[in-house]
């Protein structure tokens, strides 16, 4: 199957890459997710919350590990987002599936969580909005960028065609429309 929305969370959703966490996980036939534990949900995570990721992970329709990361607006402390990405990191190298990365005004925790603990498989940052210097940056790190409907022209600009990927995220467009916006841009 070739996924042409890297990331959404609507379940419906063909030729899509589908973000749910473990305890929502509901294989439907054809179709391919991620798992994993959003950083907004870390407050109330459990060893075995990690346990259920760890064991839906391995389904064979589970081709990336996420979304997880950073948010400084919501979610539990920085440091125990931190222990929860690093599970997510060695789970994800474990594995050798890509780690669909949210991050939002965390751009420094990350990359040292990243420069600490490499992940070695695909890191992507999903929703990408940053200007063009924190592009170039992520890139430089080894990340790939996807964007959405609503992102910063000059930082797409800045990225390289082979580091860029597009999304729907929970926007109701289709990813056509996200393309020709791309396209546009």
């Amino acid at each position: 199957m070739t996924v042409t929305d890297f990331h959404t969370h609507r379940s419906d959703a063909k030729d899509a890459l589908i973000s749910t966490e473990p305890d929502r996980f509901d294989p439907q036939p054809g179709r391919i997710y991620s798992v994993g534990l959003h950083p907004w949900s870390t407050a109330d995570v459990t060893e075995a919350h990690l346990l259920r990721l760890s064991q839906v992970a391995t389904h064979p329709q589970v081709a990336a590990i996420g979304e997880t990361g950073f948010d400084t607006l919501r979610g539990a402390t920085v440091e125990r987002q931190r222990q929860i990405f690093d599970f997510h990191i060695d789970l994800a190298r474990q594995l050798r599936k890509p780690l669909v990365v949210h991050c939002v005004r965390a751009w420094q925790h990350l990359l040292g969580a990243l420069r600490d603990n490499p992940a070695d498989v695909p890191v992507v940052i999903h929703a990408f909005r940053g200007k063009p210097q924190l592009a170039r940056t992520l890139i430089d790190a080894g990340c790939l960028l996807s964007f959405g409907l609503r992102f910063n022209p000059e930082a797409l600009a800045a990225t390289p065609a082979n580091r860029l990927l597009i999304e729907t995220d929970d926007d109701p467009a289709d990813i056509a429309q996200v393309a020709q916006t791309i396209a546009e841009a």
